[in-house]
């Protein structure tokens, strides 16, 4: 809050705590000169609170009979972005915030003077809500908290987190920052357990826990949080790059990907040198990138985004624990 809108809070308080003010008393406890003080009550009045003045050595101010003491003090920009502010919290994906934000707004308003509340109040009528939420799951808001808490006072996080293809995992994380992106709220952080930056959707993450222990911060990658998520994302589809431990001809035939610049064709496989190559996939998910990554017939050295590394992973550690089956026969 501004000097000058902690003094006009405190000016009212004083009306509402006496019938009438001199003038020189009111300056006194405001620590202001009697010019300050007449246009603090200005912009009092032009706020929309009634305030009157009678005439003589000093003046003196009193609220109007019947006038009362908000606990807000608002200006017109001030009042239209606690509006917004709270009008879209209908749309945010933590649970329960919507309905506390329509509960707020309807004692917002009331107690504010009555030309700003009259501005907001068709605000409020002219703006249709919604039924399209931000993501499928709702974040809990407790979860939401101390992944905040954590990413302010630099502590390592703990909590549970299920990939988008329903595998689920315990992680270990150094957050760094939170961002929206679309209508999703991620955190960006470094997995300890993996070595590297991760995004995680806060939809997907559950049972956070603050370790308590402070820890350096770390620099995100390219030093912008939302354009690490951004990188990260596509709307309309998802971009793969991949290095791969194979020469490029063979990679090209196992494929059927002929590119060898841009994404023509969904792909293109550059040679890195006589035995690497660099595989780079548009598709519309990252199974369909992973399916021909493994159709490549050779080793991943590396590969991007990050999202992608955690899914090859899984699907790793899933076809490791394949056994031989039952090959008996059941003849008798």
């Amino acid at each position: 809050m501004t000097g000058t809108s902690s003094r006009t809070l405190q000016l009212l308080g004083l009306l509402q705590s006496r019938r009438h003010w001199i003038g020189t008393d009111l300056a006194d406890r405001l620590d202001v000169s009697l010019r300050t003080l007449r246009r603090d009550v200005d912009r009092l009045r032009e706020l929309g609170y009634p305030v009157q003045a009678d005439r003589g050595v000093g003046g003196g101010y009193q609220l109007a009979h019947g006038a009362s003491l908000p606990p807000l003090v608002l200006d017109h920009d001030e009042a239209v972005s606690v509006t917004i502010g709270l009008l879209n919290c209908a749309h945010t994906p933590v649970a329960g915030v919507a309905e506390a934000s329509a509960r707020a707004l309807a004692k917002v308003i009331p107690v504010m003077p009555p030309r700003l509340c009259h501005e907001v109040t068709a605000l409020q009528a002219a703006t249709a809500p919604t039924t399209s939420p931000w993501s499928g799951t709702d974040i809990n808001p407790d979860d939401m908290v101390t992944v905040a808490q954590a990413c302010r006072d630099s502590e390592r996080l703990r909590f549970n987190y299920t990939a988008a293809d329903g595998a689920q995992s315990h992680r270990r994380i150094e957050p760094a920052q939170l961002v929206t992106l679309g209508r999703h709220w991620y955190l960006v952080g470094f997995d300890l357990d993996r070595d590297d930056w991760r995004t995680f959707r806060l939809d997907r993450l559950s049972d956070a826990t603050s370790t308590r222990q402070i820890v350096q911060p770390r620099e995100v990658p390219g030093g912008d949080a939302a354009a690490f998520v951004e990188a990260g994302l596509r709307h309309d589809g998802v971009t793969v790059t991949a290095e791969l431990d194979a020469p490029a001809d063979e990679v090209r035939e196992r494929t059927g990907l002929r590119g060898t610049s841009g994404t023509r064709n969904g792909g293109a496989v550059t040679e890195i040198d006589n035995s690497r190559c660099r595989i780079t996939l548009e598709r519309s998910t990252l199974d369909w990138a992973a399916f021909i990554l493994g159709n490549a017939g050779a080793r991943v050295l590396t590969a991007d985004p990050p999202e992608l590394v955690d899914l090859l992973h899984d699907l790793s550690a899933r076809f490791a624990g394949a056994v031989p089956g039952d090959t008996a026969s059941t003849e008798e």
